[in-house]
Formats: C-alpha cells, sequence, structure tokens
C-alpha cells in the first residue's frame, strides 16, 4: 500500500477525496488493501493465520 500524504481545507473536502479514492480502485486492489489490514491486525494480536470463521444460525419462523 503506499501511503500519500494531503492537506485539505475541510472534513467535507477530505471525505470526498477518500471517496474518490476508492471508487478509483478496482474490486481486486479494494480486496487487496482489506486482506493487508486484516494480516496487520491479526499480527499485532498474535493470532495464527486461519482465514475468517463461518458463522450461522438458523431460525424457524412461525408460519401465519
Amino acid at each position: 500500500m503506499k501511503l500519500v500524504v494531503a492537506k485539505f481545507r475541510t472534513h467535507e473536502e477530505a471525505e470526498k477525496a477518500d471517496r474518490e479514492y476508492y471508487r478509483r480502485l478496482t474490486p481486486e486492489e479494494r480486496l487487496k488493501i482489506l486482506f493487508e489490514i486484516r494480516d496487520r491486525e491479526h499480527k499485532e494480536r498474535n493470532v495464527p493465520s486461519q482465514g475468517m470463521a463461518r458463522v450461522y444460525r438458523i431460525i424457524k419462523l412461525k408460519q401465519s
């Protein structure tokens, strides 16, 4: 990930620049950033890299 520094006059300008930046990225680039953040977090917590756990719940609905 390439680090870039930019100055903005308002928070709104900064938010707009963030949205534009992420809008220009390809889906692959977005996933790469996601995995880098996940890997960095796991290293800081000393969590073994085991992927993402599957979580689900089955709920029986009452039929009317």
